[in-house]
Parts: structure tokens; C-alpha cells; sequence
């Protein structure tokens, strides 16, 4: 019940955090000298009765935080407004968010996969040549930039052919069947599911690295290598879980760094994301565009965070008793 209650009170202190994003997000927006609807009056396939709609809608001939309030209201109601090109926003996400999810959730498990065993491993050998040579990679993993590192492999594919260099999906992929759908899927999220991973692999490898070491040498650890417990018992069983724990916590921001992130990933591999969808509204000062998707990326960041709590709840008895 009391862990209820704690998950309940997190949910609860999520709606101020999501109002304040909200409020910087909108007013750093509309404070711009740009037309919010000036792409959308410039399109010749959008009537003038929607972008009139679209005025009333966001109280454009009103003070701005008339304006606000009117977002604010139409958002809760899920009424997210057209974008520039006359589409509905919500349409728009529908289509990019479960992209974006699929491109997070593989990165996300592949360096967890990967990354907390090789962090284990170079605390267990420390100073050895194993470590060392992690410290290298690790290094230079963190010192790419993920735009640079996506252009290199994107120029790869074009010179090798051996991979998509853009989209999800073939032109034909209607006419796959089901495993053929699935494999083609797979073939085109290779490149950027590699370049995310990689640069999430070094921070999470060398955090992992760091809290193993600090755990190792505390001094429970100490006594019970002294009574003589196996070090497999104490890497695993002791170390290891209070190890994680600090790892856990960094969980929920994956989620909204990943994002932030990927943007750049996307746009130069032309994955139909998230990230790829904010920076090209954010090009084209699409208001309604720009100010759903950034609460998307907030909405992402909170479950992210929240999640990250109950995981804790979950492992670690001290918080549960705090609950």
C-alpha cells in the first residue's frame, strides 16, 4: 500500500514539471518575431477558412498568456491544431512516436546488454590489459559526435550498398509478407541503432566501470572477502546490487537523451522519428508542431523517470522502507 501511495505522489509531482516545460517552451516560441502561421498561409493547399480556424484556435490577437491558456486547453482536450502543411498534428505523432519508441527501446536494451556486463568485467580486472583497452574505446566512443559518426556510416552504406541509407521501410514493403516485413525493418534500424548505441555504450560501460569499483572497495566487501566468500557471491550477489542501483536512476533519462540525441541521427539517416519531426518544425517555426512534440519528449522523460523509481522500489529495500 505504501509503495502505491509513493508511486501515486511521483505521478502527481510530474503535472508541475510538465506545466513549467510547457510554459518556457511556448513563451520562447511565441516570443519570436516569426509568424507562427506563416507556413501554413503560405501552403496553396490549406483554405483560408483553416488557417482563420487555426488563429481563433491559438488567440493569435490576444495578450500571450490569453494565448497560452487557449494551448493550454486545447492540448488537454487533444485538440493538438493542423500543421504547416495542413495535417493534424496528432496525426503526425501517431506516426512518428511508435517509430521513435521502437529506435529507443532497442538502444536502450542493446547497451544495458552489453554495457553493464563489460562494466563488471573491467572493475573485476582492473589495470589490467582488458581495462585498459576498454578505457580506449570507451574514450573514443564519447569523444565522436553522433552527427559526424552518422554521416560516416551513412557514407559507408552509399559506397558499400550493403545497407538502406534512409527510411524505415522499402518502397515495397506492402506488398512483403510478414517475416520479409520484420527483416527489412531490422535491416534499416542497423546504421542507427548503431550509432546510439555506441555512444550510449561508452557513458554507460564507464559509469558501470566506476560504481563497481567504489562498491568493491568499501569496506562489507572487504569482510567478506576476509570470511572467505567467493568472489563470484560478492561480485554478484553484493557488490553488483548496490552497484546498479545509481545505474537505475540514469535509466529514466535515457529516455530524453535518447531523444535530444537522436534528432540529428534521424535527420541524417531520414528515420521517420520524434527527434527527426521537432527539428524540422523547429526549422519551419511550426508552432503546433514544435510545442506537441516537446511535450511528447517531456511525457518520455517523466515515464522514463517514473519507471526508473518503481525499478528502484523494486530493488532496493532501504527506499521501499522510505516509501
Amino acid at each position: 500500500m505504501e509503495t502505491i501511495k509513493y508511486i501515486i505522489k511521483r505521478i502527481l509531482q510530474t503535472i508541475p514539471l510538465l506545466i513549467i516545460v510547457s510554459l518556457i517552451s511556448f513563451f520562447i516560441i511565441r516570443l519570436s518575431p516569426v509568424d507562427p502561421l506563416a507556413e501554413l498561409k503560405l501552403n496553396p493547399s490549406v483554405s483560408p477558412e483553416t488557417v482563420e480556424k487555426e488563429k481563433a484556435r491559438l488567440g493569435l490577437d490576444k495578450p500571450i498568456i490569453v494565448q497560452y491558456g487557449k494551448w493550454a486547453i486545447s492540448f488537454i482536450q487533444g485538440d493538438l491544431g493542423v500543421t504547416s502543411t495542413g495535417e493534424k498534428v496528432s496525426q503526425k505523432l501517431a506516426e512518428r512516436i511508435p517509430n521513435t519508441l521502437l529506435l529507443t527501446t532497442l538502444v536502450i536494451f542493446l547497451t544495458w546488454l552489453v554495457g553493464v556486463p563489460l562494466g563488471i568485467i573491467s572493475a573485476v580486472r582492473w589495470k589490467t590489459p582488458f581495462d585498459r583497452l576498454m578505457t580506449v574505446l570507451t574514450s573514443i566512443g564519447m569523444a565522436i559526435p553522433s552527427f559526424f559518426f552518422a554521416v560516416l556510416l551513412l557514407m559507408f552504406a552509399v559506397k558499400t550498398g550493403w545497407f538502406p541509407i534512409g527510411g524505415l521501410t522499402s518502397p515495397n514493403f506492402g506488398e512483403m509478407h510478414f517475416a520479409a516485413k520484420i527483416i527489412d525493418i531490422s535491416h534499416h534500424l542497423i546504421l542507427p541503432v548503431f550509432v546510439l548505441f555506441t555512444i550510449s555504450l561508452a557513458g554507460l560501460q564507464r559509469q558501470m566501470r566506476a560504481n563497481m569499483l567504489d562498491v568493491l572497495d568499501s569496506d562489507y566487501v572487504k569482510f567478506a572477502r576476509a570470511k572467505g566468500v567467493s568472489d563470484n557471491i560478492v561480485i554478484y550477489k553484493h557488490a553488483l546490487r548496490n552497484a546498479v542501483n545509481p545505474m537505475i536512476t540514469l535509466l529514466g533519462f535515457e529516455f530524453a537523451g535518447l531523444l535530444s540525441g537522436a534528432a540529428l541521427t534521424e535527420y541524417v539517416f531520414q528515420y521517420p522519428g520524434l527527434g527527426r519531426l521537432i527539428l524540422e518544425a523547429v526549422m519551419k517555426s511550426d508552432i503546433n508542431l514544435v510545442m506537441a512534440s516537446l511535450m511528447m519528449g517531456a511525457i518520455m522523460l517523466v515515464t522514463g523517470n517514473l519507471i526508473a523509481d518503481i525499478l528502484l522500489i523494486v530493488t532496493d529495500p532501504r527506499i521501499r522502507s522510505r516509501a
